[in-house]
C-alpha cells in the first residue's frame, strides 16, 4: 500500500482515505497514526479506499479547513477539540476511542488542605490553573462547571496577580504536573485536571496529593472521539466505522491500536455517550463565547 504525508493541495481522490491529527510534533504523531492507517486501509477495498495518508495540521483552525475542504476524511481527537471540529468544521462523531482500557473520564477541583476552600462556591476571589486552551478535562469542562455557577473569570497575568473578589483568575500551566506544583506552592488556590491525572504520580506526586484533597468531581464525559468529515461517502463512513468497531479481536490490529496513543478499543456512540457529547458541545460553545 502507498503511504505518505498528504500535501494538502490533495484533496479529492476517492480512493485515498486521509487520516488527520492536530499536533506540533508531526514527526512523532506519523508514527503513531501510520501503522493503525496502513491496517485499515486494506479492509476498505470493498468500498473503493485503495490507498492512505496523513495529513497534519498545526491547530484547529487549519484542521477545520482541511475538513470543510473535503481534505481530511477521518480525525482522531479529544473529546471538546472533537465537538469544536464538530461546531466550526461539520464533522461527525464516528466512534468513542477507549485508550488504556478507559473510554470516560471526569474532571476533579483541589485545593490544598489548608485552604479553606472545600466547594467551588469558595472560589470568589481566588485562582486556578488549567493547562492550556486545547484541554478537554483542565479548561472546557471545568471552566464550563465555573460558569454555570454564575462565577465570572478573569485571566491573570501571573500568579502574582489577584481577581476581583467576585471573580475567579485562571492561568495556564502548560502540563499536569505543573499545576500540582502550582497548587502545592500555594502559587494558585485551585487546580483542575482529569482523574486519571490525579492518580498518575507522574502528574501528582504522592507526596504533593498528601497535602491536597478534592473539592469537587465533575460527571464522567468521554475522553477521545473519531471524528470523520460530514460529508464523506456513506458507504467509506460505515465501513471505516466496521473496522474500527472490529480491530480490538483481531490480533492483526494489536501492535497498531497500543502505537494509536495506546488505544484498547473503539466503542459505539450510545444514548448516555450522545447526552455526555452535547454537554462537551455546550461546554466548547460557552467557554469559547464568554471566555476568550
Amino acid at each position: 500500500m502507498a503511504m505518505a504525508v498528504a500535501l494538502p493541495a490533495s484533496g479529492n481522490d476517492r480512493q485515498v482515505l486521509v487520516l488527520g491529527r492536530i499536533t506540533d510534533d508531526p514527526a512523532a504523531h506519523y508514527e503513531q497514526l501510520k501503522p493503525l492507517l496502513d491496517y485499515v486501509v486494506p479492509r476498505m477495498a470493498s468500498v473503493g479506499i485503495r490507498e492512505g495518508r496523513i495529513l497534519m495540521a498545526r491547530d484547529p483552525q487549519q484542521m477545520m479547513s482541511y475538513l470543510r475542504r473535503g481534505r481530511v476524511d477521518w480525525v482522531t481527537e479529544t473529546s471538546a477539540s472533537a465537538m469544536l471540529l464538530q461546531q466550526r468544521a461539520g464533522a461527525a462523531p464516528l466512534l468513542l476511542t477507549e485508550r488504556t482500557g478507559v473510554s470516560h473520564y471526569r474532571t476533579v477541583f483541589f485545593a490544598r488542605h489548608d485552604s479553606g476552600i472545600d466547594s467551588l462556591d469558595a472560589l470568589g476571589g481566588r485562582s486556578v490553573a488549567f493547562q492550556n486552551r486545547a484541554s478537554t478535562s483542565a479548561y472546557f469542562v471545568p471552566a464550563m462547571e465555573l460558569l454555570e455557577r454564575g462565577l465570572s473569570m478573569e485571566i491573570l497575568l501571573s500568579p502574582m496577580d489577584r481577581p476581583p473578589p467576585d471573580s475567579v483568575g485562571y492561568l495556564f500551566a502548560r502540563s499536569e504536573a505543573n499545576i500540582s506544583t502550582w497548587v502545592h506552592k500555594r502559587l494558585v488556590d485551585v487546580g483542575a485536571m482529569s482523574d486519571l491525572d490525579w492518580n498518575d504520580p507522574g502528574a501528582m506526586p504522592p507526596a504533593y496529593r498528601r497535602d491536597l484533597r478534592i473539592v469537587h468531581e465533575t460527571p464522567e464525559y468521554p475522553r477521545a472521539l473519531e471524528m470523520v468529515r460530514g460529508d464523506l461517502d456513506p458507504a467509506v463512513r460505515e465501513r471505516l466505522r466496521e473496522v474500527l468497531l472490529q480491530a480490538a479481536g483481531d490480533p492483526d490490529a494489536s501492535e497498531a491500536l497500543l502505537g494509536f496513543f495506546r488505544t484498547s478499543r473503539f466503542l459505539p456512540l450510545d444514548d448516555a455517550a450522545m447526552r455526555e457529547l452535547e454537554y462537551l458541545r455546550r461546554a466548547v460553545t460557552r467557554v469559547s463565547a464568554e471566555i476568550e
